[in-house]
């Protein structure tokens, strides 16, 4: 049974927890509009410099898993204070980097941080609400983490002009000291299931989700027949087979396949990796337009991502205030149809001609879409398991989105590259168009999965046990 918490208690973890997401979220947005100056810096090819994202992601999606568990295990507001305070070391190193294979290495170690800290600010701020209230607190959520899509580029190219580019890490370190300090005195500990930490599927969903992982950040640049490329993807298939045999048979899984009988779970999941994976990629490409095709700065690019971006500190609070009214599916499809429309109509004008002006009301629409999907497909998957389970459901939600926004990035380059090297105005246009026809084919896709999420009725009846 869930221990009740006054709304005070409620009012500090929603804020404590979103702040720390917006921290993690902020520094993979801020160093977007970065590229270019830290390329220029280390004289490093493009290639390489993909790794200062990619790494990050990589140990981020890794590790979600064990970071869940290990919270799970040992306490979570412990955990996550100490994820906060790898992130803070972390970012010190980056800022110190005197080369980019230190950043790679340090941007590593931050995926570790964000590992623990993501799934447990969701499974804290959703232990501490209602059923009835949680849709609400996520959407809240949502928004306040979406602050950093928001502002994020524009505050990296503002920060990469004026200051320099080290200065996007050390901005963390006196947020990262202020939430550690707010964790300690105003959050309570909680536990997950009393059962003892399930090595052995830590071990296979790490080396699986590694393996995968890697194969989808290789395939562009060796080739996605290559012996590497289909090696560890095998390898991750085998692995993640011998997690799922081993979670069937062990009596205290890390993440019981039960939860994917629920349709609410199974289709939430697989909604959300589309669409993460259309709009991570479309992130990674957009701001690269801008600046290659259009002919903007940093600053100036960054700044031109808000008509897309804002809309999430509209939409996600209002999505997640009626998604107990209208229920998840409406929000899901709705939205995401919204977007593959808004990223159609950008794949149709882009050129070197075309005025900014002319991508503003798509950028709206397809922000409008993807912001209505988000807190509806968060709260369908949350909503469908137990509070104890909680830490868990958001671990796999996470791993979820990260491997989605990585498949996204990788599939969108390589639509990318399709035809080599972009080395003109004019065919950078044309590229970039082909990705965003990509980009909307994967929201519709998502789309088609919103349909399997129950009727709001059917959803609630299912859960109510659960909650008892």
């Amino acid at each position: 049974m869930q221990t009740p918490i006054s709304r005070t208690g409620q009012l500090w973890v929603l804020g404590v927890t979103a702040l720390a997401s917006f921290m993690m979220a902020l520094d993979a947005m801020v160093i977007t509009t970065a590229f270019a100056t830290i390329r220029a810096d280390f004289g490093s090819r493009v290639e390489t410099l993909q790794w200062t994202v990619n790494a990050f992601n990589l140990t981020f999606a890794v590790l979600l898993l064990t970071g869940a568990a290990l919270g799970d295990r040992f306490g979570r507001r412990r955990m996550f204070a100490a994820g906060i305070a790898l992130f803070v070391v972390a970012s010190a190193a980056c800022a110190l980097a005197g080369n980019v294979q230190a950043l790679i290495a340090a941007r590593a170690l931050q995926g570790a941080g964000a590992a623990l800290v993501m799934p447990l600010a969701m499974a804290i701020l959703s232990g501490a609400f209602g059923r009835d209230e949680r849709a609400r607190a996520l959407g809240i959520f949502s928004s306040i983490t979406g602050c950093a899509l928001i502002v994020g580029p524009a505050i990296g190219g503002f920060i990469t002009t004026h200051l320099g580019w080290r200065w996007i890490f050390w901005i963390n370190l006196p947020i990262g000291l202020i939430v550690i300090a707010l964790v300690l005195t105003r959050l309570r500990e909680s536990f997950g299931p009393a059962a003892p930490l399930d090595i052995t599927g830590l071990s296979l969903v790490d080396v699986a989700a590694l393996a995968l992982v890697w194969s989808l950040l290789r395939g562009n640049a060796v080739g996605w027949l290559s012996t590497e490329v289909v090696g560890t993807l095998a390898t991750g298939i085998v692995f993640a087979a011998g997690f799922v045999l081993w979670v069937l048979r062990t009596a205290t899984p890390m993440l019981p396949m039960r939860l994917f009988a629920s349709r609410a779970f199974a289709s939430g999941m697989a909604a959300s990796v589309l669409f993460y994976a259309a709009m991570y990629g479309v992130l990674f490409l957009l701001p690269q337009f801008l600046q290659t095709t259009l002919g903007f700065d940093a600053f100036s690019a960054g700044l031109r991502l808000l008509p897309w971006t804002a809309t999430l500190f509209v939409t996600a609070p209002v999505a997640g205030a009626v998604v107990n009214r209208f229920g998840e599916r409406p929000l899901v499809v709705t939205g995401l149809l919204m977007q593959a429309i808004g990223l159609g109509w950008i794949s149709e004008i882009v050129s070197p001609a075309v005025p900014y002006s002319a991508l503003v009301a798509p950028l709206v629409l397809a922000g409008v879409g993807v912001s209505m999907a988000m807190p509806a497909a968060q709260n369908a998957v949350l909503s469908a398991v137990a509070v104890t389970e909680m830490g868990k459901a958001s671990a796999a939600f996470n791993m979820g989105r990260f491997l989605g926004g990585m498949f996204g990035i990788a599939a969108l380059v390589a639509e990318f590259s399709a035809t080599g090297a972009a080395d003109s105005a004019v065919h950078f246009a044309s590229r970039f168009a082909a990705a965003m026809s990509l980009a909307a084919t994967l929201s519709l896709a998502g789309a088609a999965a919103g349909l399997v999420l129950p009727a709001r009725h059917r959803a609630l009846a299912a859960a109510a046990p659960q909650d008892a």
